[in-house]
């Protein structure tokens, strides 16, 4: 018989945000490879969206966020850890769905599985916050 260790909510989290984290960066590397990307980008846009100070900082803090998520749900004491996880993974959640309604105008695969993931796992987020343990006594 193998020994099931219980993990910690605190490191499941953790380890959750960095799942997220990836799921961002594969998604933006094979976006380098969609045709029309690079060509996009030396126009001076990403998406369709401007390249400026403006957005390149909502990206830059888009990104920052899951980052610092991985630091915070190690060492945020229980109550707060908890509600920060449950509202930035809802946000999360939302964000990658809202990601997916709007690849329907040019449906490839890796771009609603990417953000799928990203809801799957943001989702998975809230429900290990929402079920955090209990003290006992």
């Amino acid at each position: 018989m193998f020994e099931n260790v219980k993990v910690n909510v605190k490191i499941k989290l953790s380890a959750l945000w960095v799942t997220v984290m990836f799921f961002f960066l594969y998604a933006d590397v094979l976006n380098f490879y969609h045709p029309g990307t690079i060509e996009e980008i030396k126009a001076g846009l990403i998406v369709g969206i401007p390249i400026n100070q403006v957005s390149l900082l909502g990206s830059a803090i888009l990104m920052a966020i899951p980052s610092v998520m991985v630091f915070l749900s190690l060492t945020l004491k229980a109550k707060a850890n908890r509600w920060a996880n449950i509202i930035v993974g809802a946000v999360y959640a939302f964000l990658g769905f809202s990601e997916i309604i709007d690849q329907a105008v040019d449906p490839w695969a890796y771009r609603i599985l990417m953000p799928l993931l990203r809801v799957v796992f943001s989702a998975l987020i809230v429900w290990h916050a929402w079920k955090w343990p209990k003290q006992e006594g």
